[in-house]
């Protein structure tokens, strides 16, 4: 019975902990998401770019050129008035988190960012898809 018992115990604990693993990671790239926006809408430009991952730092390697591509290419995801949480996936190349993110005019928009983990655990932003809600405004 004690057997049977910790089998059981076994298996559960396996069913559940890659779940407990997929939610800490989902936690730990909406916090950086998070963190990313918070520190744009703050003009915190080290901030901001201590949060993109070595791809995005070798094609922009300085924050001031990392702010003034976000500016210009990422009006929404500089300046959002507010944000949403979406749809979180694993995906073979990484984790995918989708943000809705409402701009300055009321414009709803899709972000979809992608991360990467680092060597020492932590979540850095990979790269951002925006994409135009049609038809929706706040």
């Amino acid at each position: 019975m004690r057997a049977l018992l910790a089998a059981l115990t076994l298996l559960l604990a396996a069913a559940v902990l890659p779940t407990a693993g997929a939610r800490a990671d989902e936690a730990a790239a909406r916090s950086v998401i998070e963190g990313q926006l918070r520190a744009f809408l703050a003009d915190d430009g080290a901030l901001a770019y201590s949060h993109a991952a070595p791809g995005i730092k070798r094609l922009f390697p300085s924050h001031d050129r990392f702010m003034a591509m976000v500016r210009q290419g990422y009006p929404p995801v500089y300046r959002p008035r507010d944000f949403s949480f979406d749809s979180y996936r694993e995906t073979a190349a990484g984790p995918i988190q989708e943000v809705t993110i409402i701009d300055q005019a009321g414009v709803a928009w899709r972000a979809i960012y992608s991360l990467e983990q680092q060597p020492d655990g932590s979540w850095k932003i990979s790269g951002c898809q925006l994409l135009r809600i049609p038809g929706v405004s706040a």
